[in-house]
């Protein structure tokens, strides 16, 4: 269950880049998120006040998670995004040692070093196609969308205790819907006649059905008794690996042999990580 979501979020990802040459980013998260909403709406169950209260909060993380990981995969080529986002266990790392005190073995270490060299290869890499990383605005958009979405699975860890999996997807996932329609309603008052215009594309009833599906796959392969959440964890990161290969065929993208290269190294630093934590 955990590939199969791993494959789903892949492909949803290169659904993403593919829909946003006919749409504006926020028309694109806004109709996706709403059908997503409208598949879970029979899980749409009653709960507590301060339930309401914690997944607003998590809807604002996933919301800016979302909407600049969006404007990441608009300004950079999607295997550049790709080996970024296979970074983000890293972070999680960091936070847990920032936020709970956590210290690190030498093992976790030394995966921490070997990703960022990972980082610093594709910086040198991504210079040969004449994009400098540290001045890029999509560089920047990646790596709050990066903290913002381990932001969210950390506060995951906290509200989960508490509530049901499938009210918090349902719930969570019809406040982003809010959010979304607030900010899309605010940018077209603002832009008047100048404002962006809808075009219905099927690619965005594929991108609900993938992320419904990877998070329901993942969600039911926690449930197993037998799950660990640090190999389901890093089974379901390897979703970049599907989003590299489908980008670069798809896509057509240039340098790619030095950028499976930094991948293949960040996956060694990934996986010194996981097997260091267990």
């Amino acid at each position: 269950m955990t590939l199969a979501s791993a494959l789903l979020l892949g492909v949803y990802d290169v659904a993403k880049k593919k829909a946003l040459a006919n749409n504006d980013i926020y028309y694109i998260l806004l109709v996706a998120t709403g059908l997503t909403t409208l598949f879970l709406c029979p899980f749409l169950k009653l709960g507590p006040g301060i339930a309401y209260a914690k997944l607003t909060l998590k809807a604002v993380l996933v919301t800016t998670s979302w909407v600049a990981g969006m404007y990441a995969l608009k300004l950079l080529p999607i295997t550049t995004v790709s080996t970024l986002k296979a970074s983000r266990p890293m972070f999680v790392v960091l936070f847990s040692i920032l936020l709970f005190g956590e210290r690190l073995n030498w093992i976790q270490w030394a995966g921490v070093v070997v990703v960022l060299l990972a980082l610093y290869l594709l910086s040198r890499s991504s210079n040969k196609e004449g994009i400098k990383l540290t001045s890029s605005k999509g560089f920047w958009c990646m790596l709050l969308s990066i903290l913002a979405g381990v932001a969210s699975a950390l506060y995951d860890k906290y509200i989960i205790k508490d509530m049901e999996p499938l009210f918090v997807q349902s719930w969570g996932n019809l406040f982003i819907t809010l959010i979304l329609a607030a900010i899309v309603l605010f940018k077209s008052l603002k832009a008047g006649e100048n404002r962006p215009h809808f075009t219905w594309d099927w690619l965005l009833l594929l991108i609900a059905v993938f992320i419904t599906a990877a998070d329901a796959l993942y969600f039911f392969a926690l449930k197993q008794p037998d799950a660990m959440l640090s190999v389901v964890s890093l089974i379901r990161r390897s979703s970049v690996l599907v989003t590299f290969v489908l980008g670069a065929i798809l896509f057509k993208e240039k340098n790619l042999r030095s950028k499976s290269l930094v991948m293949l190294v960040l996956c060694c630093g990934i996986v010194l990580l996981m097997y260091g934590s267990m």
